[in-house]
């Protein structure tokens, strides 16, 4: 578990104690004089820079590194044991680590306040949004939404009060069942959520901000995985295509094959276009596949993309003017114009290699900030940054860990 102390959601963040060891249930108390440092750095502890600092989160087995995302120097490492996920938390300083006692704030030290800029060291917080099996972590609109699998809890924040230690939630809602889920809340307070249980799920319904039922589908088989494009449109995949959320109806759009499970997408949200994976055997253990999907959430035509070479679930991105990006197991990036679903070019960036069989397992990874795709390999415990415009390769870094999943922060 991660060296934190474990929270209810629903108990003020500011009155945590952070003294002691690690417990496994809820505190609750009035503030103090350190609930600041509860939170994190405060300025105090912070240097003043020229602007503001990018940084990258990388998780490995045993921890989690946090490097200067410009000069890939390692700023920060924190300790955590088993296996454990990071996302950004939405405010462009910190990163939830998903861990056995829920999601956890990750103080990456780095932000902007009133314009003046600060950095910090890196830390984990004693902010932790408890959950028994946390999942999808989902930024739209200024609010981050957590979906604990193991009970349906659907918990809605407002990521800009975590730097106070006091970001209460805003809105909590539980699916009928448990099941391994995702929900997203939009701009009108409409929440997104999928519905199942542990043996299936295939429902998708949208509910006012009451928690009223005001639309649904349940032509969403095995659904996983969201995205959110043009104009708050919501897309979740299936093992038969998508379903899109747009203005209070859904739709659907179909695989162009009896079974064709989109389950991970990457949007943009200023694109009418989401790229998504696109596998066709129900019966493959593991199946690679070599063809991604580009889907018009305003004509709802879906279109396949030929590579040549196969990806992962870590493979997919968006780059900065709404290229869709793969990181084949060629070892390079195929860059894609999602309007003509074309490969406009591809960058050689580490060397080809296999998709191991276990998921939790490090691959090469991508996470784009900005101009800047950066891949991780594990092979060399390396990381690379690739400007997407130029193509070329602006830095390289050895790590002191093996990395496996990368995501970061604005500053």
């Amino acid at each position: 578990m991660i060296t934190t102390k474990r929270v209810s959601a629903t108990t003020s963040l500011a009155a945590l104690s952070l003294t002691g060891l690690l417990v496994t249930g809820c505190s609750s108390g009035s503030a103090d004089s350190d609930s600041a440092s509860r939170a994190g750095a405060t300025a105090a502890d912070a240097t003043v820079v020229d602007s503001a600092t990018p940084r990258l989160a990388v998780s490995y087995d045993g921890g989690i590194l946090v490097l200067d995302a410009d000069t890939l120097d390692v700023v920060g490492q924190e300790d955590a044991e088993g296996f454990v996920r990071i996302n950004p938390a939405g405010d462009g300083r910190h990163v939830f680590v998903s861990g056995a006692d829920g999601f956890t704030a990750l103080d990456t030290g780095t932000w902007t306040d009133g314009g003046t800029h600060y950095t910090a060291d890196p830390s984990l917080t004693g902010i932790t949004f408890g959950a028994t099996t946390p999942g999808h972590v989902v930024r739209h609109d200024g609010r981050t939404v957590l979906f604990d699998d193991g009970t349906g809890r659907v918990l809605v924040l407002d990521p800009a009060e975590l730097a106070s230690g006091d970001a209460a939630v805003t809105r909590e809602y539980t699916t009928p069942e448990a099941h391994h889920g995702v929900a997203v809340e939009l701009s009108d307070g409409t929440l997104i959520t999928t519905e199942g249980n542990e043996d299936e799920r295939h429902s998708v319904v949208a509910r006012g901000p009451g928690d009223e039922e005001i639309a649904r589908t349940d032509d969403c088989p095995g659904v996983h995985g969201e995205a959110v494009a043009d104009g708050e449109t919501v897309i979740v995949g299936c093992e038969n295509g998508l379903v899109l959320y747009r203005d209070g109806a859904f739709r659907k759009v179909s695989s162009l094959d009896p079974y064709g499970r989109i389950g991970n997408q990457a949007g943009d949200e200023e694109s009418a276009f989401v790229l998504g994976d696109y596998k066709v055997d129900p019966d493959a253990e593991l199946e690679r596949p070599e063809r991604v999907s580009i889907t018009n959430v305003r004509s709802g035509e879906l279109t396949l993309v030929d590579l040549p070479a196969s990806h992962t679930f870590r493979s997919l991105a968006r780059g900065p003017h709404g290229e869709a990006l793969v990181l084949g197991t060629d070892g390079a990036l195929h860059v894609i114009d999602p309007e003509t679903a074309r490969v406009t070019r591809s960058i050689e960036v580490v060397d080809p290699w296999t998709e191991p069989g276990k998921w939790q397992s490090p691959r090469p990874a991508l996470f784009v900030a900005d101009h800047t795709a950066y891949v991780t390999d594990p092979a060399t415990d390396s990381l690379h940054a690739v400007d997407i415009e130029s193509g070329a390769v602006t830095a390289s870094a050895t790590l002191p860990e093996t990395p496996n999943e990368i995501t970061g922060v604005t500053g």
